[in-house]
């Protein structure tokens, strides 16, 4: 079975997409897909696999998203960015659009060939300065959307000089913290005194920091407003693939960024079982 598929990057975050509306895949047969075609070194390899739909409701289409684990998210948003691009490109949507996610519709505006918007479901759970078990950590939790996509936010402010691999033992610790119902994405942040923001998200689902994470950049710049340690509009944070935006109008957040289109093509892998 040959698939057509894009592979796209959102500040590096990389992205398997496939159009189900022609595919007719069952949500059974996307996990296994899933977890066949994003094994680095196996097959094309990803963070995780997103397939465009029909929708339920009102919106131009449906994303689905799987991390590279096969367990299904309720939004990412990068992701969103890519597959607002995907589509746009592919002719199911133009340059405004509505994307029917788990996390409920978000709107998304194509900015340019490349740059897209999307406004982030607002959040839907807040709780600030909950300590950490054993640590003297503070952190923040937010859900965004309903239901939400989970995000603790923590303040770290020697993330530049500390090797990840040394703070991947805490990010796991705090990825299934027992007081939180289904985990979270973790995001460790530094302010510098131009109010820019370096961040790190070790994501659910992948299991290790990856080079990016929408919906932990919008969370991050989120706390950081409510708690009023950025008086800038818009927030640039600094993550390992590039530089994302989170802009506040009007109490809404949108994330802003770059898209990548990498590959386009068909998957042809001959151990591929779907």
């Amino acid at each position: 079975m040959e698939i057509p598929f894009y592979k796209m990057q959102g500040a590096a975050n990389d992205f398997i997409v496939i159009n189900n509306m022609e595919l007719r895949l069952s949500d059974e047969q996307l996990v296994s897909l899933t977890k066949q075609v994003c094994r680095q070194r196996f097959s094309v390899g990803s963070d995780a696999l997103m397939a465009l739909d029909f929708p339920q409701a009102n919106a131009d289409f449906r994303m689905k998203f799987y991390n590279a684990d096969g367990t299904e998210a309720e939004m990412c948003g990068n992701g969103v960015r890519c597959i607002a691009r995907f589509a746009y490109e592919t002719g199911v949507a133009k340059q405004q659009m509505t994307i029917e996610t788990k996390a409920g519709n978000v709107d998304c505006w194509r900015l340019d060939k490349r740059q897209y918007k999307v406004q982030i479901n607002e959040p839907s759970v807040e709780n600030f300065d909950l300590s950490f078990p054993e640590t003297d950590f503070l952190v923040d939790y937010v859900k965004l959307g309903n239901p939400g996509v989970p995000h603790v936010v923590v303040h770290y402010p020697q993330l530049k000089e500390i090797p990840l691999k040394e703070m991947k033992a805490l990010a796991q610790k705090m990825r299934s913290w027992n007081a939180l119902d289904r985990g979270a994405n973790v995001n460790f942040y530094a302010i510098d005194e131009n109010d820019e923001v370096t961040l790190r998200t070790f994501e659910r689902g992948v299991e290790d920091f990856t080079l990016a994470c929408g919906t932990g950049a919008v969370s991050t710049a989120y706390v950081l407003k409510k708690k009023q340690l950025v008086q800038k509009d818009s927030v640039t944070l600094h993550v390992l693939g590039g530089i994302l935006e989170v802009e506040e109008k009007n109490q809404h957040f949108y994330l802003m960024g770059d898209t990548n289109i990498v590959i386009k093509g068909y998957i042809g892998d001959e151990d591929l079982i779907v």
